[in-house]
């Protein structure tokens, strides 16, 4: 599943992204990180903001730890849709649990702040 997941995020379809996201735990499929990952980063390149976000609060509540890949998604996810807040509180939120920011990270946030 999470191959298909990224090939629709790179061909930018976002809701057969998220179809496939929810078939697979109708099946009994736990996603993981990667899928998750594969899922908000197709949220962040179709501009659905508040979809990558639910994404990331779903994960979490899964118990599962979101890594650099996914705070940098969801980060510019927010930096597409102007949520400048948001994206510095993400920045805030990662350093906290120990994940480490990169430079796809930082320039994320530095192009929200530009828009915000």
């Amino acid at each position: 599943y999470s191959a298909v997941i990224s090939a629709c995020e790179k061909g930018i379809r976002t809701d057969t992204a998220l179809e496939l996201l929810a078939e697979m735990k109708g099946r009994g499929v736990e996603p993981n990180v990667i899928a998750y990952n594969a899922a908000i980063s197709a949220c962040e390149k179709g501009s659905r903001t508040d979809s990558a976000l639910d994404l990331l609060a779903e994960m979490k509540q899964q118990g599962l730890e979101p890594d650099v890949i996914t705070y940098s998604a969801v980060i510019s996810a927010c930096e597409k849709g102007s949520r400048t807040d948001t994206a510095l509180e993400l920045l805030a939120e990662m350093k906290q649990r120990g994940v480490e920011p990169n430079a796809i990270t930082y320039s994320a946030v530095i192009s929200a702040c530009e828009k915000g």
